[in-house]
């Protein structure tokens, strides 16, 4: 027995089958489908981020010359000598701060009872100063040059870079000693540049 509705004498079945048979029923579907591929689909338009039509201020278009410095700031080479003069002037000020809490600074071995004057306590923090600073660059050029070598190739920018770069200085700075030294130096420049990252990250 067909249910009917309200008063109606029309069954439920007859009037589905008339409204889904109607040809503006199915136009209207397709019209709502169409608006929502337009909107949320596939065909949906994808908008320029502007900052002027965001209400921000305009980015202006970075000339040829602009291009050409950042592409040499973002160098291998420009890092590795940024890394070596950070590297020689902080060694300097490690080396000169060593020295001056130092008590044996400036005495001389074959006669340690004499006093040594300003100037040759000056001339032994200076000596002190600039060994560590060459130290400190030559480290941080190889260090700074070899993660760059290492992000370029890998494609990626994360702490494995910091820890390879380690390996490699440590153990290229420790090979002068030996093979043990120089596994020894791999390993702990490597937990070092990981413990760094770990933190600053």
């Amino acid at each position: 027995m067909a249910t009917t509705v309200n008063s109606g004498n029309v069954p439920v079945s007859d009037t589905q089958s008339s409204t889904s048979a109607d040809p503006r029923y199915e136009g209207s579907t397709f019209q709502y489908s169409m608006l929502l591929e337009h909107l949320i689909g596939e065909k949906r338009p994808i908008k320029d981020l502007n900052p002027t039509v965001m209400g921000g201020l305009p980015n202006p278009m970075k000339t040829d010359d602009q291009k050409m410095i950042e592409r040499g700031m973002e160098s291998c080479a420009f890092k590795a000598v940024l890394a070596c003069v950070g590297g020689f002037v902080l060694g300097g000020a490690f080396g000169v701060f060593t020295a001056g809490i130092d008590t044996n600074v400036g005495f001389d071995p074959k006669d340690p009872m004499r006093t040594p004057t300003a100037r040759e306590v000056l001339k032994d923090m200076g000596q002190r100063g600039m060994s560590y600073a060459k130290n400190f660059a030559v480290i941080g050029a190889m260090f700074s040059c070899t993660e760059c070598i290492i992000e370029s190739h890998r494609g990626k920018s994360d702490w494995k870079n910091a820890v390879y770069s380690g390996c490699v200085t440590g153990g290229a700075i420790g090979f002068r000693a030996g093979a043990k030294a120089g596994v020894l130096g791999c390993g702990g420049f490597a937990a070092f540049s990981a413990a760094i990252e770990y933190y600053l990250r």
